[in-house]
């Protein structure tokens, strides 16, 4: 089976197991949507939807939220991992929305890259899921899944990025970043399968025996 063949396999599979895509991240606008994302690094987006609610009680907008300090961050995020230097980029990142940007998340790419704590994938997530801008959000997990899947050889997540956007129709790109998400927790999770079991390894790999390894990124 060829690369595109494996692709086309694997989106068929998707679409009919999910044929809806919530954002996975409770939010109500986009600036609690790029706090919820800054936050789920290295945590589980339950997780942060456990949080946020206490974090959002106590400010909810970049003005507010610029008024806070770091301190008083800390115990409410803790439960979501580096939350020092998660408390001080949200408070950082406020000020700037409310210095440079009027208080809004900007709608692009470059300037949401700037931001305290917001890195490529970040950014990604908010322009897609936020903005409904065609984008592809690869974390670690869509990493390891592209690479049983046979849909790259990329070493790091940017060039899987790149790998599955050439793979795949630019309107299909948003939809399929939480398609992935959703099947690798339910299906191929790092532990639930090794390569070998789930329908999507099975139908890419018939012939393969030995759990596959990825390669970190």
């Amino acid at each position: 089976m060829l690369k595109k063949e494996r692709a086309r396999f694997a989106q068929k599979v998707l679409n009919r197991l999910y044929q809806s895509t919530p954002v996975p991240l409770d939010h109500s606008d986009h600036y609690t949507l790029l706090i919820a994302v800054l936050l789920s690094a290295q945590c589980t987006d339950i997780r942060v939807n456990q949080v946020t609610p206490a974090l959002f009680k106590l400010a909810s907008n970049p003005k507010d939220m610029a008024k806070k300090t770091a301190e008083q961050l800390y115990p409410i995020i803790k439960p979501c991992g580096l939350a020092p230097k998660k408390s001080r980029a949200i408070i950082e990142l406020s000020k700037i929305l409310v210095d440079r940007h009027e208080g809004q998340v900007p709608e692009d790419m470059a300037l949401l890259e700037e931001l305290p704590g917001v890195g490529h994938k970040t950014a990604s997530v908010v322009m897609s899921q936020g903005f409904g801008h065609p984008a592809f959000p690869v974390d670690t997990h869509i990493h390891r899944l592209a690479q049983r899947w046979g849909l790259t050889n990329g070493k790091n997540v940017r060039q899987t990025e790149i790998d599955l956007k050439k793979l795949f129709d630019k309107k299909d790109w948003n939809k399929l970043h939480l398609q992935i998400i959703f099947y690798g927790r339910e299906f191929c999770s790092a532990h639930g399968c090794d390569g070998t079991v789930c329908e999507i390894c099975t139908g890419c790999y018939p012939k393969r025996k030995k759990a596959f390894i990825a390669k970190k990124p």
